[in-house]
């Protein structure tokens, strides 16, 4: 069993096939557990349909992949804006809200830059921008300096510190200076919760 609480970081560390990104994607709703249940905000993923499942987790969660999944084919704003597209918010409207949290990851003047156009550091707080546009109660990340040289990676995560300050952040990672940036590590092995530690602050 685990809890996950609001203004911390947790970071879920263990070997692969410890069960840390099972475990991030049962969190977000992306899979139904075996066993037991998941309450996210107060509701059961696995009681909804395929449809509610889909907007709870576009409103509750964000999601950043190690790979960043950004479109090849689109801006970074029109990126960042495409989980509004799914909730029907304005065109304005999306656009206002990208552009803010572009500039917030310091990105204000890459806007209109397609993912081919940016480094590997700027498409990660693209994509730390498009889980943020909703506003969710949620964040989760897959290895999120997984692709990123050491300097860029402590960059990025000085950006989960900051908007840890009002929501949940879990972090799944192997990289120690990534663990390091947690409040809380839960230490996974063979799908089980090994150990659970908060950090003295």
């Amino acid at each position: 069993s685990i809890d996950i609480h609001s203004s911390v970081i947790t970071g879920l560390a263990g070997p692969s096939g410890s069960g840390k990104s099972t475990l991030l994607h049962i969190l977000a709703g992306l899979e139904l557990p075996t066993e037991g249940r998941v309450l996210l905000n107060g509701q059961n993923p696995a009681t909804l349909s395929t449809r509610a499942r889909t907007r709870l987790r576009l409103e509750t969660v964000g999601i950043v992949f190690q790979h960043f999944h950004l479109l090849e084919s689109l801006s970074a704003r029109a990126n960042v804006a495409l989980p509004l597209v799914e909730l029907g918010v304005s065109r304005r409207q999306r656009k206002q809200r990208a552009t803010e949290l572009l500039e917030q990851v310091g990105l204000g003047d890459r806007v209109s830059h397609r993912p081919g156009e940016l480094s590997g550091g700027e498409q990660q707080r693209v994509a730390i921008a498009r889980a943020l546009v909703t506003d969710p109660g949620l964040v989760i990340a897959d290895e999120p300096t997984g692709e990123l040289d050491t300097e860029t990676g402590k960059q990025v995560l000085e950006i989960f510190d900051r908007v840890a300050t009002d929501r949940a952040v879990v972090v799944a990672s192997h990289d120690q200076q990534t663990l390091d940036v947690a409040d809380r590590v839960v230490q996974l092995h063979d799908g089980t919760i090994a150990s659970d530690r908060t950090r003295d602050l």
